[in-house]
């Protein structure tokens, strides 16, 4: 037996509870079995617990998406990974739980001198802004990039990647500490998220807006950030941390020349019916150990900031949801 955190049925996060359940499976030829030390907490963790996800476990099921840990133990067809190594994981849930088995192709090894809690944001929130950057959006140096969101866990890393390949990066943030965090991870600029942010964007940039934005809020903050795109811009639409999906101005889009990228990140770690890891795994993988190897070598910051014991998984998600923290939260799974 284990203890994990058990949803038993679609509904509130408060019905999610400590249990002892059957211990993880032994691996299969291509899986491991990983001992989990921190999982992370996410806006899709509540959408999973409610049952509004784009797909959905069976019931009953482990809720959480990315954890380190130690490999426990490995399949027959497991080359890449050793029992003992330090790894950081990302599974389609399962992550609130002592142990978890899963597919090796989204498990990743830690570079020696990299925290476990400081790769704990690396699969996700930093995989989808460098993902989304350079994969879809075709970042270059000399770009001017306007992250939405700036505070948040996968905005920060967004203003991080960004500046870092040589980009000049506007941060949109809702507080000043928020805007003050996005200034000390390389942005540029930061700016509050009102009526008035098409201008202060124009107002830094010459009159000519941003090449590139960056949004993870959806809402109204969407279409403030069309008009303060540039000509020939590139949108990358990622989530909808607002909680509301954005009337899109196809004629402000038209004008402009602006082409808007919807940009689902978990088509590349299994979070489709399709489930298409396998084929997406070497460029994820390779993705994975620039983005660790960065980590190590201190030229990008990754960092939980809050941490909650798993008992308090509520608490947890309050917190990310209210924005009262900044970047990455984390449960200590006990």
């Amino acid at each position: 037996m284990m203890r994990a955190l058990l949803c038993e049925r679609h509904g509130p996060v408060q019905d999610v509870t400590l249990r002892d359940i059957d211990d993880a499976p032994a691996p299969g030829p291509h899986e491991v079995t990983i001992g989990i030390d921190h999982a992370s907490v996410s806006h899709a963790t509540r959408l999973l617990i409610e049952g509004s996800y784009q797909s959905r476990p069976p019931l009953p099921f482990v809720p959480g998406t990315e954890a380190v840990g130690r490999v426990l133990a490995r399949g027959s067809a497991v080359t890449r990974l050793a029992v003992g190594d330090r790894v950081v994981a990302v599974s389609r849930w399962g992550c609130y739980a002592q142990r978890l088995t899963l597919p090796e192709y989204t498990v990743y090894p830690l570079p020696d001198g990299v925290e476990p809690l400081a790769a704990l944001p690396v699969p996700i929130s930093y995989g989808t802004a460098y993902t989304a950057l350079l994969w879809r959006a075709a970042l270059q140096p000399g770009d001017t990039v306007l992250v939405l969101g700036a505070g948040s866990g996968v905005g920060l890393a967004a203003v991080e990647i960004a500046a870092l390949l040589g980009a000049t990066v506007i941060a949109c943030a809702s507080t000043a500490a928020k805007r003050q965090a996005a200034l000390d991870a390389g942005a540029a600029h930061a700016l509050a998220a009102d009526d008035d942010l098409a201008a202060q964007v124009k107002s830094r940039t010459g009159g000519l807006g941003a090449d590139i934005v960056f949004d993870a809020v959806g809402g109204a903050a969407f279409e403030r950030s069309v008009r303060a795109a540039a000509a020939n811009a590139r949108m990358l639409s990622i989530g909808f941390a607002s909680g509301q999906v954005p009337a899109v101005p196809l004629n402000l889009l038209l004008v402009k020349n602006i082409a808007l990228h919807g940009f689902f990140y978990g088509r590349y770690l299994g979070w489709t019916p399709a489930d298409e890891r396998i084929a997406h795994a070497p460029a994820l993988q390779r993705a994975m150990r620039t983005l660790l190897d960065w980590t190590r070598d201190g030229r990008i910051r990754p960092a939980v900031t809050a941490v909650y014991p798993a008992a308090d998984l509520a608490a947890a998600l309050a917190a990310l949801e209210t924005r009262r923290v900044i970047g990455k939260v984390a449960l200590k799974i006990e």
